[in-house]
């Protein structure tokens, strides 16, 4: 049997093994593969990193030797030794997981110096300073990533060092100040661990690839993965790779680019570069770099290499690329390309304008924009109206578009705690790092003082969505004071201010926002969509607002009317409580014809915004207690009000009082037991809908949809209520109109006998909420922090109430699609829970056959996107539908 393979050199990969090599390793493979200037290394796969965890976090025997034979390769072709005194080599270690996670893993360069090398290297290049600056940066990254040492030790050695001598910037510093900052580092080290750091490069190197692998596991890498949606057993490649080095004096240095805008798309070269500097000083945003045009000023032939470069590599990928590079005494080298993120403004441009230059089809555009980026482009922008008034205090750099305004906060975990009660925050900090993940996930928007258009926060705000103004030079923070200086402006922790991310502006105070605006390459890129799918796209709607939101934003038809809703306004509430107060039917009919005005007038005005599309109105839903006060101060309130006295009321209260409402007398039980309650709303809908076709000339197929069917005869029951209320309005009206009669599919017992109800019911919709709750013993309002502690346990990969259970729920929702349809062939189905607007649930939905999902307004272009998606991909397959 061949022996496993764990570590590749780069010309024996490609951009096909991402799976294996990571996209860093499958990357730098390809580029070598073609000809580019890469400095040559090896990648130790994502399967090495799943072995190191199984053998108690240890690199076994066979795996060192794998990785010492691939050292030796790459000694041969650079001409250099590890750990050589005359000639050193010397490497990078970097991460690279198959799914870009740009800054959550660890990154060491300069691997292989130590006391001898460093004097060997400065002799070699005749430059001491540039060899003790490789020098004191690996010790802080290797103290940093290997030993675990706070990055804040080492960074208050070194900026007291400048301080002391009067520098302001780093390449101030001479070789001999560089000399004294590495004896006090390593006086540290010793301090910090009881050991001196490791002179040996093969121990160092053996060390610093376990450290990637851990960091695969590290808090801001798995935060990462949660809000990503990234697998956690798909582990990290490493990849070992010769330094090539942009601190070798102003003949060198190193940048991040773009082939396109990430920010806004526009068909340009994007980026920026540091001279005399190491890669992670453009990333870090400890200075602020220059604009990449600025390149062709300082390395001429580099930047023209570049742009060739650049070119090519956007036409061999077909995607827009992200770049790292270093100048090495004006020779370029590529250190990395991938396909760059991109805010989802910049995604759709990007993709419309690819397929105009005919590198991609409409099938690669659509599946180029993630459905979750779509809420970006539903991010507010200021209202022009109120920004007439604002006080611009400082200018940035437009780091990542949008509108953010809120309280400022100073520490991520300060924004994490400000947004758990409620607060609106904004993250203010020098330059961002990985570590602050959680308080950027947290916030509405983030500032940074220090930075460019490719920093740690940048990059991650653009991945996000986020609001960022990053390289804000005017910010003068004092972070543990929690104070800002800007200008003569000092505010405080918990003051108001505002970003546009768009302008790069910081505008003081609280401002108002209204929604963006979606039109020109966002409605190319959904009419690519709509063309695409096969499944239906509808609305969860109560209101004339929603109803007119989801027509806006593409909805086909509202597919779930929840009629409960109507009932809890000021004027309505009364009434509905007099109904369930009454002690006889005449009581309560006499309440609900009081009503019925109110419910025929919103029916009218969801079928007006509609036209002739389709609008599925459900029965009254919930239990009667819902709608009546709970606290003894309440029930006299009402007491005082409907002129019942409190002893009725409060008997009466208690009487409907249920232990577990959400399995009681509520849905068709309703109706069953008050059928005056029905016969309200059946009148309410069909009146409505003939006043329409009257007053607008619209066919309209009203859709009654009777809620919480378990049997067929409990469905057959009400049907036969709704249907003679229909037939009596249409006689008084003397106009006969078509509808349909169906159900909600929302317990497990109506699913597994689905082929019973559908001989009553003329469409399903799968109300996934109630059957997730009621097929795992779930309630959703009670059970979120267990389900946390699910997920975090593995017991779960995905919430169920977020994303649904195939293997248990969507199994029902299956068995009841094939039964339904082996009884009525032609049934309409669909769903109308959550799930209507999750992409892995609308994929599930397509699969299985079903006829269309119903969901948020909010939600409704993402649905859009991700039932077009879903159809790419059977095609691409060749799978059929389920059903």
């Amino acid at each position: 049997m061949e022996k496993k393979k764990f570590v590749y050199s780069f010309n024996e990969g490609s951009k096909d093994m991402k799976e294996l090599l990571g996209g860093k390793g499958a990357g730098l493979a390809e580029m070598t593969k073609i000809g580019l200037p890469v400095p040559f290394g090896f990648t130790v796969t994502t399967q090495a990193c799943s072995r190191y965890y199984q053998d108690d976090q240890k690199l076994a025997d066979d795996l060192a030797g794998e990785i010492f034979e691939k050292l030796a390769e790459l000694e041969e072709v650079t001409g250099k030794g590890f750990g050589s005194k005359e000639n050193p080599l010397l490497v990078s270690v970097r991460s690279g997981a198959k799914i870009s996670m740009p800054g959550m893993m660890d990154t060491i360069l300069n691997l292989g110096l130590n006391d001898d090398t460093a004097e060997g290297l400065a002799r070699l290049t005749e430059n001491p300073r540039f060899a003790y600056d490789s020098y004191r940066r690996f010790i802080q990254m290797f103290g940093e990533v290997v030993m675990e040492i706070e990055k804040a030790k080492f960074d208050a050695i070194f900026d007291t060092k400048k301080e002391k001598e009067g520098c302001r910037f780093d390449v101030e510093l001479t070789a001999g100040h560089l000399k004294t900052i590495i004896d006090d580092y390593k006086a540290l080290v010793k301090k910090e661990t009881g050991s001196c750091f490791p002179q040996n490069p093969g121990d160092q190197l053996m060390e610093a690839i376990k450290a990637v692998f851990r960091s695969w596991n590290n808090k801001r890498a798995i935060l990462y993965r949660q809000l990503n949606g990234i697998a956690e057993d798909m582990g990290t490649a490493v990849n070992v790779q010769a330094m090539v080095f942009g601190n070798m004096g102003e003949t060198s240095g190193t940048g991040v680019a773009f082939t396109r805008n990430p920010a806004n798309g526009q068909t340009a070269l994007f980026g920026e570069f540091l001279v005399n500097a190491q890669g992670e000083d453009v990333v870090a945003g400890v200075r602020t770099p220059q604009p990449i045009g600025e390149m062709e000023k300082a390395f001429p032939e580099a930047y023209k290499e570049f742009l060739r470069i650049s070119k090519l590599l956007e036409n061999h990928y077909l995607d827009m690329q992200d770049i790292e590079f270093t100048i090495e005494k004006n020779r370029l080298f590529l250190l990395q390309t991938r396909n760059g993120k991109r805010t989802a403004a910049a995604t759709v441009k990007i993709a419309v304008d690819m397929v105009k230059e005919g590198l991609i089809d409409k099938d690669t555009a659509v599946m180029r924009l993630e459905p979750a980026m779509i809420d970006q482009l539903l991010h507010p922008r200021f209202d022009d109206g109120d920004l007439g008034g604002a006080e611009r205090i400082a200018k940035g750099l437009p780091a990542s578009p949008g509108a953010a305004t809120g309280r400022i906060y100073f520490t991520a975990s300060d924004v994490v705690a400000a947004a758990e009660n409620g607060i609106a925050a904004i993250l203010v900090r020098l330059e961002t790092s990985p570590e602050d993940l959680a308080g950027m996930a947290a916030a509405q928007g983030i500032l940074t003082a220090r930075g460019g258009m490719t920093s740690h926060a940048a990059v991650v705000a653009r991945g996000m969505g986020k609001c960022c103004v990053s390289g804000c030079g005017e910010l003068h923070i004092d972070e543990e004071g929690h104070r800002l200086n800007i200008g003569n402006t000092v505010l405080k922790e918990g003051d108001y201010l505002s970003l546009d991310g768009t302008a790069g502006e910081v505008l003081l105070g609280q401002l108002k926002t209204v929604p963006a605006e979606l039109s020109g390459d966002f409605e190319t890129i959904m009419g690519w969509a709509d063309e695409l799918r096969s499944l239906g796209v509808r609305a969860n709607a109560d209101n004339p607002r929603d109803a007119q939101q989801a027509l806006d934003f593409g909805a086909e038809g509202i597919g779930l009317c929840r009629t409960e809703h109507m009932f809890f306004e000021e004027e309505r509430i009364p009434a509905v409580r007099r109904m369930i107060l009454a002690d006889t039917e005449k009581e309560r009919r006499e309440a609900l014809s009081f009503l019925l005005s109110y419910q025929k007038d919103d029916f009218k005005r969801l079928y007006q915004i509609m036209g002739e599309r389709p609008v599925t109105i459900r029965l009254l839903d919930p239990p009667l207690h819902e709608f009546l006060p709970h606290t003894e101060d309440e029930i006299r309130q009402l007491s005082e009000q409907i002129y019942v006295p409190y002893e009725k009321l409060a008997k009466k209260v208690e009487e409907l009082h249920e232990f577990n409402p959400m399995m009681g007398h509520r849905g068709c039980r309703l109706a069953v037991t008050y059928p005056e309650i029905a016969e309200m709303q059946a009148e309410a809908i069909i009146a409505a809908a003939i006043e329409v076709r009257r007053e607008e000339n619209l066919n309209l197929v009203p859709e009654i949809m009777i809620p919480l069917a378990g049997m067929k005869n409990e469905l057959a029951d009400v049907k036969a209520t709704v249907e003679r209320t229909a037939q009596s309005v249409m006689a008084r009206e003397g106009e006969q109109i078509p509808y349909l009669i169906g159900t909600m599919i929302e317990l497990p017992r109506a699913a597994l006998t689905a082929d019973e109800i559908a001989e009553e019911a003329e469409f399903f919709s799968f109300g996934t909420n109630d059957l997730t709750q009621l097929t795992f013993g779930f309630s959703r309002d009670d059970t979120g922090k267990m389900i946390k502690e699910y997920k975090e346990k593995g017991i779960f990969k995905e919430d169920p109430f977020q994303s649904i259970d195939e293997d248990g729920v969507g199994w029902l929702v299956e068995t009841g699609t094939k039964k339904g349809r082996a009884v009525r062939p032609g049934i309409h189905l669909g769903i109308c829970g959550e799930h209507g607007g999750d992409p892995k649930s609308i994929e599930f939905c397509d699969r299985i056959g079903l006829n269309y999902v119903s969901c948020s307004p909010f939600r409704v272009p993402a649905a859009r996107l991700a039932a077009a998606q879903a159809r790419i991909k059977r095609l691409l397959d060749g799978s059929e539908k389920g059903c």
